[in-house]
């Protein structure tokens, strides 16, 4: 797959840039404004902007050279911030209260009727509202990496809470992402709605477009970005998606 001919190249941030919920290694971030430098790149993920900026801005050089070809893409993409300076919000679809509420309420009885109990150690918020996005982490934001690839290696966990959650949610998604997380938003909300907001935003089609995330297989929260007919990179983590960023600098 070339990117050679593509005016944007959009990545999954956990999973494809970084480990989860982990900075950054400046190896990747030294790849990333050298490709700034000759295109434009977006990233996006179900995480906040604060995690955003934590995990990935703090990572980049302090020149700004090339961030104007910058875009980022929190929760799934129903927020977008661009630099003109400093990191300005275009936009922000945020849940109202009724439909928090009804969220958070949800959530909680699907997570007592899955038998999901608060772990005595855990790091960090369970349950994080993220604005636009619910999302629930079952060993808090903050927890360890090796602890969260731990907890739930085949989904099994996670899926029974979402078993138990989406039929309470009528109009809502209910997504599995990252290693601990569940991610609830509104119906059709997900890295799709997101790669299509951009191209609304950047006045370019799919066929300028490269998406390169860890979990484009069925199920996997970057599966949905198929469907937008831009050209999709699966990759097996960070240090392929390294391998990738080399080959098209090259």
């Amino acid at each position: 797959m070339t990117a050679h001919s593509k005016q944007l190249i959009i990545f999954d941030l956990d999973g494809t840039l970084t480990k989860s919920k982990s900075p950054v290694d400046p190896e990747m971030a030294a790849l990333l404004v050298r490709l700034l430098s000759k295109k434009k790149v977006a990233v996006i993920s179900g995480g906040s902007y604060v995690q955003f900026q934590a995990q990935f801005l703090a990572s980049l050089p302090g020149s700004a050279d090339h961030y104007g070809n910058l875009y980022l893409l929190p929760t799934s993409g129903t927020r977008l911030y661009t630099w003109k300076g400093s990191w300005v919000e275009e936009y922000a679809e945020n849940l109202t209260p009724a439909e928090r509420e009804r969220v958070m309420n949800a959530l909680n009885t699907a997570l007592a009727a899955a038998g999901y109990k608060t772990p005595e150690k855990h790091w960090g918020d369970i349950i994080e509202d993220r604005g636009s996005q619910i999302t629930f982490s079952a060993l808090g934001q903050k927890a360890p990496v090796e602890a969260k690839y731990r907890w739930d290696q085949d989904r099994s966990k996670r899926n029974k809470i979402a078993a138990a959650l989406a039929p309470k949610l009528p109009g809502f998604d209910v997504r599995i992402g990252g290693a601990t997380s569940i991610d609830i938003t509104r119906r059709g909300i997900n890295k799709a709605y997101g790669i299509r907001k951009l191209e609304l935003f950047l006045n370019i089609g799919p066929d300028d477009i490269t998406f390169v995330g860890d979990a484009l297989f069925f199920g996997g929260n970057d599966y949905p970005a198929k469907a937008t007919g831009v050209d999709c990179v699966q990759v097996a983590g960070p240090d392929d998606t390294k391998k990738l960023i080399q080959s098209w600098l090259a």
